[in-house]
Formats: C-alpha cells, sequence, structure tokens
C-alpha cells in the first residue's frame, strides 16, 4: 500500500512540475490544494491557496525539472508527505535546487496538496 501511495504522489509531483511548465499551474494548484492550503517557498514566501493561484498565473514557465531521489513519510491514515530533492531549469539562469516536500490529505477518496515547503540547498549540498 505504502509502494502504491508513493506512486500516486509522486505522479501529482509530475503532474505538478510539468504544469508550471507548461503556464497551467494556476489551473492545476488550483484544483490541487485544499481549501486552507499553503506554501512555504525558499525566497521566504508563504502563501495561501488563494495567494498560490494569482502567483502562478503570470510566473514564467520552467523548461525542464528533475525530481531526485524521492521518498514518502507516511503520517497517519490519508496523510503523507512526498520528500526530494527538485532541480529546475529556465533558459536564462541557474538551475534552482531545493529539497521539497508536499504534504498531502485525501479527502473524499481524493488527494489534495494541504502544505508545500522549499528548502534551497548550496552547491555544496547544504540547505540553506
Amino acid at each position: 500500500m505504502t509502494e502504491q501511495i508513493e506512486e500516486e504522489l509522486l505522479e501529482l509531483e509530475h503532474q505538478g512540475w510539468r504544469s508550471l511548465c507548461d503556464g497551467t499551474g494556476s489551473d492545476f494548484y488550483g484544483a490541487l490544494m485544499t481549501e486552507d492550503g499553503a506554501m512555504l517557498l525558499a525566497s521566504g514566501l508563504s502563501m495561501n491557496r488563494s495567494e498560490v493561484i494569482a502567483s502562478l498565473a503570470d510566473a514564467a514557465p520552467w523548461e525542464r525539472y528533475e525530481i531526485i531521489e524521492p521518498r514518502l513519510l507516511t503520517l497517519a491514515d490519508g496523510a503523507s508527505t512526498l520528500l526530494y530533492t527538485g532541480r529546475a531549469f529556465r533558459m536564462d539562469g541557474e538551475p534552482f535546487v531545493a529539497l521539497m516536500a508536499s504534504t498531502y490529505v485525501r479527502r473524499a477518496g481524493v488527494w489534495r496538496l494541504a502544505l508545500y515547503q522549499q528548502t534551497t540547498v548550496d552547491s555544496d549540498g547544504s540547505s540553506s
């Protein structure tokens, strides 16, 4: 069961990253996040669901991304966090690299994103 949950959540993460690459992130995360969901970004921003939707509507798309060494942390029945290192690339800049934690809750049989958090990683692999 744990392996199936990890596959389901990893697929949601890939869908999210693909939406950030193709410019549909606002719609995707608007549907995925819980009503009281939040994102804590490496830039220091803390955003609620409506702020996330608004910010992604005008966000520059990523060219490509990588999900590295994902692992599942089961919190309770119907609540799990997917941890991984994410690396995203834009055409005109250095890659963005961060430790990422996406916490999902199952509501009415559907996984919903309740909390997403990033911690940037320096080139030497340490968190900042």
